[in-house]
Formats: C-alpha cells, structure tokens, sequence
C-alpha cells in the first residue's frame, strides 16, 4: 500500500545571504537558497526521475522518498512496513547510494547482514518491484562500505565501496573492497576494465562521491583517517594507496590527490563535477566546499560555502540546472535542529 502524500514542503528564499559579495560574482558562488524538504530522517542519496521528480533514500530505515512539488511520498517495496528488504543497518550501514539507470531502473547499494550489494527495481507508480541483484559479496562492517552509485558517461555502472575495516582488502584487485567498481546495467565486468574484473581503480579507504566533468575525466571524493581527506582524479588501474599512504606519496605505483584537506575540515560525502569546478559536500566540517577546475583540468584555490545548516551528505545537479544539497543531522553525529533532516536547492553563479 502506498503511503498518503505529505504537506508541500515549502520554497521560501532564506532571507540573508549565505556567501559573501566576492563569492556571488564568480563561478561556483551561490547566488540563493531555498528549503525544498524537511524532516528527513537519516536521509543518504538523491537520483533524480525523467519527469523531475527526486528519490531519496533513507540509510537507517530502508525507505525509499519521492520528492516533488506535491510533497513526500513513501515507496512500497517487499520489506517490513513497505520497505527495502534485507537491509541491516548499526552505524554507517543501511540504505545507500541510488542511481536511476539508462532504462530508467532504480539501482540501490544497500548492506545486508552478510554483505553490500547493489540491488535494481522497477518503478511502477509508487512501488518498487521485481528486485535483481546487479552484484553481491562485497565486503560489509558497521562502518567503510562507501555506497554511491553513478552512471557514468559510457553508460556503465560505477560502484564505490569501502575497505570494510580489513585495509589490506584495498590493495588486492581480486577484493571488491576498497575499490571504485565499474560495471554493466545487468551487473558484468564492464568491458575494458583494467584487471579483467569488476575493479576499475584501487586503494581506496572509503569512496563516498563520483562525478565527470563534460571532456570525461572522472572524480572522487576520499574519507581519510586522522590526517588527510582526499579529492582525486581517477585513472583506470589506479593505485590511490590506502592503506600504505594517506594523502600524498610522491612516489611511483601510486597516483597523488588533487586536493587533500584536514579531516576536521570535511570528511567529504558527495560531489557534483561541472565544468566550472567541482561541489563537494563535507560533514564533519559542515561545509559545502568548491574546486575550481581550469580548462586543462588544473585545480584552483578550494571556496568554503558555509551554508549553517551542520553536516551535508550529498550534492547532486537537479533538472533546472540548480544544486540540491542534502544534510546529515539525524545520523547520529551531528546535532539535530527543528525541521531537520533538510535538501536546500542553490542557484549557483552559471558558468562565465
């Protein structure tokens, strides 16, 4: 049974801006703001339908919301109360990553109790049906099981997935662990892979955001550990190191970040690549962060956007050509406020 729609969430502009004068006149500065839904518990991922309309996922209760202007709606699946089933969720676990698919299947990284999967639906109304799983066995812990979905430019699937606790999983590219994957809509090896396998790049801690600017060079953002979070860009067959480095190496056999900040100044999550630079979302530092990028892809001088609204997941292009930004409040580290979970939609400076 589907659930009832809620209220409209409301559009009203924040009344003060959140970025300074030099910010709003360049590219990457923001330009507006305004709440697009509320009272989101633990909400993970948003993929966007043809018709405009958002999904978003719910990490610790396996829901699945579409966002639109009528209001929430629940998704119906097989689980308990409508659910997603078979998912298990203690910390950082649960209901992942969401991408729609070329067919315009509903693709879901969730983690059961024996592993991380993704698993693909059909949408049909409001109910999520005839689940088949795209690939199964990669390594699952409480915590570091990465998550984000995308599909890329080739049309093929791109998996992150996280060292699972077991760091030596990162270095051997016959372990889906640590690893950005890279496959098929039906779950296959994509053709051209590097190692004949799933494993499109390696020595990964903890991916948690991909993206590709329009010439097609790919990006991730990192969690580190206690020194250095990561942006990279990403070569098929790379070696990013974990865990014999963190940040910068300097060495051959293993390919540097673009960018490495403090981790108490991001802990980044998700990422949206133009061609302008590159949005990242940080959660232990509260803020959205932009990296220029120049017309060779170099990288310019890092821009915080301190939006005040406490940790953000996810940063995702919406169809209008805005921002969607989504916090991460309720998920057991932040510091919850009324209305919270909440997405903002940005109007961003457009590209000069």
């Amino acid at each position: 049974m589907t659930e009832p729609r809620a209220p409209a969430p409301s559009l009203s502009t924040t009344p003060e801006p959140t970025t300074t004068p030099s910010d709003r006149g360049t590219p990457g500065g923001i330009l507006e703001t305004a709440s697009v839904a509320t009272g989101l518990q633990t909400p993970w991922g948003v993929a966007f339908l043809p018709d405009g309309s958002a999904l978003v996922t719910l990490r610790d209760s396996a829901e699945v919301l579409r966002v639109d202007d009528r209001g929430q709606t629940r998704l119906s699946a097989d689980g308990p109360g409508g659910a997603v089933p078979a998912v298990h969720h203690e910390s950082e676990d649960g209901l992942l990553g969401i991408a729609i698919g070329p067919d315009h299947g509903i693709y879901l990284y969730l983690t059961t109790d024996r592993d991380n999967r993704v698993v693909r639906y059909n949408l049909d109304g409001d109910d999520l049906v005839d689940p088949t799983v795209i690939i199964d066995g990669i390594p699952s812990h409480q915590n570091h099981n990465g998550g984000r979905l995308a599909f890329g430019p080739d049309g093929y699937l791109y998996v992150t997935t996280g060292d699972a606790r077991q760091q030596d999983r990162a270095q051997d590219t016959d372990s889906l662990a640590g690893k950005i994957l890279r496959l098929t809509p039906t779950g296959d090896p994509a053709p051209g892979n590097p190692f004949g396998n799933a494993v499109w790049s390696y020595g990964h801690r903890n991916v948690q955001g991909i993206g590709w600017a329009s010439d097609g060079r790919m990006y991730a953002s990192e969690f580190g550990t206690n020194e250095f979070d990561e942006l990279n860009l990403i070569e098929p067959g790379g070696n990013y190191g974990w865990p014999d480095i963190e940040g910068w190496a300097g060495r051959s056999g293993f390919i540097d970040p673009l960018v490495t900040w403090p981790t108490d100044e991001a802990s980044p999550s998700g990422i949206t690549v133009t061609d302008d630079g590159v949005w990242m979302a940080a959660l232990r530092g509260e803020t959205l962060w932009f990296i220029p990028l120049g017309p060779g892809g170099e990288v310019g001088e890092p821009r915080p956007h301190r939006l005040g609204i406490g940790r953000l997941r996810d940063v995702v292009p919406a169809p209008d050509g805005s921002l969607w930004v989504m916090t991460s409040n309720t998920d057991g580290r932040g510091r919850p406020k009324a209305g919270d979970d909440r997405i903002l939609r940005l109007v961003v400076r457009p590209p000069s």
